[in-house]
């Protein structure tokens, strides 16, 4: 139930959002100029739909229904694209599991698509039941810290140095020498911290995570290094566990003195506050749809796609970006369906891009969406490819 609320509240935003995501509380002060020009891009029409054409003819044939399962990171936006795609003739049944659960749909072979937020490992790869997967990135969002601090607005500045200690429990009371530090002026309370973290298997956790271990040696510490700090599932040392964006939303909204990681959407459509973040070039960057797009300049992408985002080099990147990931299945064997989901995933790839900014989610860019499409493109029914 409050799954359905909080979808029907972010898809409320459509009018609104954009300018939600466009204001700004500089609630620590000190800005430098490169920040306040990190905060300005946020407020103008830098989020313009991109306009997309068609890259691949609609294929006749196709199903009336389609299956997919995973991220509740891309869930409010996928909401959207299933409802508008029902235009098409077409029924998209779209599960909010998360990632863990989308990587075990598709490995099964259970639906048409699994969604991710952050790519298979190889020995994931080679589980799967039918051969090898394709990553089709889909949208861009961002992973943001979200607070609820008594007297303390939108805005709060942090580092991955700090967060990192924090969801390590090293730091524990909110006036911390660390966060008074990187918000000069603000009054922050001697109050208790309560971490909120997500309990099922998580793309969103991976992007944070990752995020995590590039920037807080602390955090890679106390979990016993790298290879446990990273991941979808986490040994979390402190914290209250909620499931999906939404549950981690919740315990935040409910909870005195919360911290928790969720998409921006979620933030936005709960009211919560959000934190600016410390990016490579050193800048506290505001997370919106223009610092989200940014998060993708100077990515150099491998040819199957699966890299991270975290941590971009842009100056005005927002450092805790994400892509989710369409993961099917190369070689696909039953016509109908096939043709259906190249139907699907090309048409989101076009008209889809600029719905996406409507509920706060990035635009693909141009780039990164024509290797998408040429992703698509590899898609074979039994052996022959079906769009060129």
């Amino acid at each position: 139930m409050f799954r359905k609320s909080i979808t029907a509240a972010v898809v409320a935003l459509t009018a609104t959002g954009l300018a939600a995501c466009g204001s700004t509380s500089d609630v620590g002060g000190g800005n430098t100029t490169q920040e306040a020009q990190a905060g300005q891009i946020c407020g103008q029409a830098a989020a313009a739909k991109p306009g997309y054409q068609r890259a691949i003819a609609k294929l006749d044939g196709g199903a009336s229904t389609l299956s997919g399962a995973g991220s509740t990171f891309v869930a409010p936006v996928m909401s959207v694209w299933t409802k508008n795609y029902s235009s098409e003739g077409v029924q998209v049944a779209y599960q909010s599991i998360g990632s863990g659960g989308g990587v075990q749909q598709i490995s099964a072979d259970t639906v048409d698509f699994g969604a991710s937020d952050t790519p298979m490992k190889d020995d994931e790869l080679a589980k799967a039941k039918n051969g090898p997967i394709l990553h089709i990135p889909l949208t861009l969002g961002a992973v943001i810290p979200t607070y609820n601090v008594k007297g303390v607005k939108t805005g709060l500045k942090f580092d991955g140095d700090t967060l990192g200690k924090i969801f390590a429990g090293k730091i524990t009371k909110w006036n911390d020498a660390a966060l008074t530090a990187l918000n000069p002026g603000t009054a922050l309370p001697d109050e208790p911290i309560a971490v909120a973290h997500r309990s099922d298997g998580s793309g969103t956790t991976a992007v944070w995570t990752d995020y995590l271990t590039k920037e807080s040696p602390t955090w890679v510490s106390t979990l016993g290094g790298a290879d446990k700090s990273f991941g979808k599932d986490i040994a979390w040392p402190v914290g209250l566990g909620g499931k999906g964006n939404e549950g981690v939303s919740g315990v935040v909204n409910q909870t005195e003195g919360a911290i928790g990681y969720v998409e921006l959407a979620y933030a936005l459509a709960q009211n919560l506050n959000y934190g600016q973040v410390k990016n490579k070039a050193g800048n506290f960057v505001q997370p919106c749809i223009a610092t989200i797009t940014k998060g993708t300049d100077g990515i150099t992408y491998p040819a199957d796609l699966r890299t991270s985002l975290t941590d971009g080099p842009d100056a005005n990147a927002f450092p805790i970006t994400g892509t989710t990931y369409a993961l099917v299945y190369q070689n696909q064997t039953d016509s109908a369906h096939a043709k259906a989901l190249v139907n699907f995933l090309s048409w989101t790839l076009s008209t889809g891009q600029d719905q996406a900014a409507d509920v706060n989610y990035a635009p693909l860019g141009k780039d990164l969406q024509q290797l998408a499409v040429n992703q698509v493109k590899k898609i074979t029914l039994n052996g022959a490819p079906l769009a060129s």
